[in-house]
């Protein structure tokens, strides 16, 4: 005889998932702050007017929180799962796409929660 199986809500299922950065393996989610999703590099790479050249002003590499601020002075505060903390030393000129949330450093790109 065969057990019924009880199937789980999409609500349960998204309470349980975590991203695979959580356990200090490469990012599985697009969320914003984790991984950088082609279609993401690509608009903000179509859309170049929509780039703002900042300074990074201070980073937390435990906590991943890089704080920048424009050259208009506005001041943002990013969090990324990808390292982007890691590659940003304080005075470091990077560049913030407000629209699609990407940072770049050089020419690295991080999707950014901010």
């Amino acid at each position: 005889m065969s057990t019924a199986h009880r199937t789980a809500s999409a609500v349960e299922v998204s309470r349980r998932a975590a991203c695979m950065c959580d356990h200090g393996d490469v990012c599985s989610s697009f969320a914003p702050g984790h991984a950088l999703h082609l279609i993401q590099a690509r608009l903000a790479a179509a859309t170049p007017s929509e780039w703002v050249d900042a300074i990074a002003e201070s980073t937390d590499a435990a906590t991943g929180v890089i704080a920048v601020r424009t050259l208009d002075g506005t001041e943002w505060a990013l969090w990324s799962a990808q390292g982007a903390a890691l590659e940003v030393e304080p005075g470091t000129p990077v560049a913030l796409h407000t629209r699609y949330h990407v940072l770049a450093v050089g020419r690295v790109r991080f999707n950014v929660a901010v």
